[in-house]
């Protein structure tokens, strides 16, 4: 049975003979605030003004980017990325990557060979991970994003494109093409030296499909398509008109995490409390993400457990004319910078090594920031742009998988020469997608509240205790 807390719950919500939605009696009363928008990394509200083509609006607390308006068209500039990108997608689904020659023998790699190696010498779990990152979720992102042009770009836009915009926006970072083309990269220089190399067309087609997906994430307004969807009427929902009048406190507002609609309730909202569903995109609405500190230190310490076998263990073997021996992560850097490869030494050193160890720290000190309670603005600041750059790095580590996963499924010579993968690999990969969930789960907004911000209450005044009403409460009963 789905839990209502699922979040495919607005896969659910939209109404007919499988509704999950509540009666509106379950609904509790908001009213839609215009012109302000929440920012997702400090929680402060802001006025947002119209802005023109080319504009960008940041916080003016933490600096984070509130709102991006493109010079392209809302609709046409990410349609034509996407199409580009989903010809490039077809095609190198049939295209190889790469050939190796050993002495007359030939292998030929393709996007699908990785992950059914990887089956086949008994790592399941990897396999899926891999096919998941490089090849399902890269279709799935594509589709999604056509349906939700299409959508957008009729007069009306159906229902269904809200859980596919939401279902976009989360799944997206796990697409990791531009990650794959650096494995590709990797995995290439450490072949050039145990036989003749030859790329193929399929390696051209997927340069191409990551600067195409760059391109359509570049053009596409995700903020325009949500303005067009209206709004789902509902009893108690109203609208309250910022602009010109006093910025509700801050206690008292919220913004759907989802599409970044944002309201304001009578009485003081708390962190966890459930306040309905969106009427724009049919998400539950939290003034932070449920369980937050909890869900993040769980997966930070589960993947501080397995980072020590990951680095300790050996995450692939190599062996040519029988002998060899297995190697571990930092083993492969050194012999990265042994042959003369600095740069794509120090760029493995950095994604594989630094960079897990700097989401674990980095996330530790925030979880410790919120625990004790106490920061000042500047280093609440810094903090807010760390968490940016953990957000930014965390799928960058998956380099050293894809790589293992594209020697595993070309290196298959037998006595002459083969790769196979080792138990290090499953531990790293799990200490990689621990910290991807650590820091999606993380909701930075609770240290600037736990440091004392985003706390201002209505304090009703001696009218309102003799009976009169609060400016909260006598808010327009224009319809949304």
């Amino acid at each position: 049975m789905f839990r209502k807390d699922h979040f495919h719950k607005g896969l659910w919500s939209q109404g007919g003979a499988c509704s999950f939605l509540r009666h509106e009696v379950d609904q509790p009363p908001l009213k839609i605030v215009e012109g302000v928008h929440e920012c997702g990394v400090c929680g402060q509200f802001q006025h947002v003004p119209h802005l023109k083509p080319g504009h960008v609006l940041s916080c003016a607390r933490c600096g984070e980017t509130l709102a991006r308006r493109r010079r392209t068209s809302a609709i046409a500039g990410p349609l034509v990325f996407c199409l580009s990108s989903l010809a490039l997608y077809i095609v190198l689904l049939v295209s190889p990557l790469m050939t190796l020659n050993i002495f007359g023998r030939e292998n030929m790699v393709s996007l699908m060979s990785g992950p059914v190696e990887l089956a086949r010498q008994g790592f399941g779990t990897i396999s899926i991970l891999v096919a998941l990152a490089s090849i399902v979720m890269p279709g799935v992102v594509l589709v999604c994003m056509a349906l939700i042009l299409y959508g957008a770009s009729r007069e009306v836009m159906p229902m269904w494109v809200r859980p596919l915009l939401t279902w976009y926006e989360k799944l997206r970072p796990w697409s990791m093409i531009e990650v794959y083309v650096i494995g590709v990269i990797v995995a290439y220089t450490k072949l050039v030296d145990l036989a003749l190399v030859t790329l193929q067309p399929g390696v051209y087609l997927l340069g191409g499909l990551m600067v195409m997906m760059a391109a359509m994430d570049s053009a596409f307004d995700a903020d325009m398509i949500w303005k067009h969807r209206s709004v789902t009427k509902r009893k108690g929902l109203g609208l309250y008109r910022a602009e010109g009048r006093r910025m509700p406190p801050e206690k008292h507002m919220l913004s759907c995490h989802a599409c970044g609609l944002t309201f304001v309730a009578r009485g003081p909202v708390d962190n966890d409390e459930d306040m309905g569903d969106c009427p724009r995109c049919g998400q539950i609405l939290r003034r932070r993400k449920r369980n937050s500190f909890q869900a993040a230190l769980c997966f930070l310490v589960a993947a501080f457990i397995f980072y020590i076998p990951a680095n300790l263990l050996p995450v692939m073997a190599f062996i040519k004319m029988g002998h060899g021996h297995p190697s571990t992560i930092i083993s492969g850097v050194i012999q990265l910078w042994e042959a003369g490869l600095y740069f794509l030494a120090l760029l493995v050193l950095f994604a594989s090594i630094t960079v897990p160890v700097l989401k674990v720290f980095l996330l530790a000190l925030m979880i410790g920031c919120e625990h004790r309670g106490r920061a000042s603005e500047a280093s609440l600041k810094r903090l807010t742009g760390l968490y940016k750059v953990v957000v930014f790095i965390g799928r960058w580590s998956m380099i050293d998988v894809f790589m293992i996963s594209i020697l595993a499924a070309v290196v298959r010579f037998g006595f002459m020469a083969s790769v196979t993968a080792e138990l290090g690999v499953v531990f790293f990969a799990m200490v990689v997608v621990l910290t991807i969930f650590a820091a999606d789960l993380y909701d930075p907004r609770r240290m600037w509240d736990a440091a004392g911000y985003n706390q201002e209450v209505l304090v009703p005044s001696a009218q309102d205790e003799g009976g009169g009403v609060t400016e909260l409460q006598d808010m327009e009963p224009e319809k949304a």
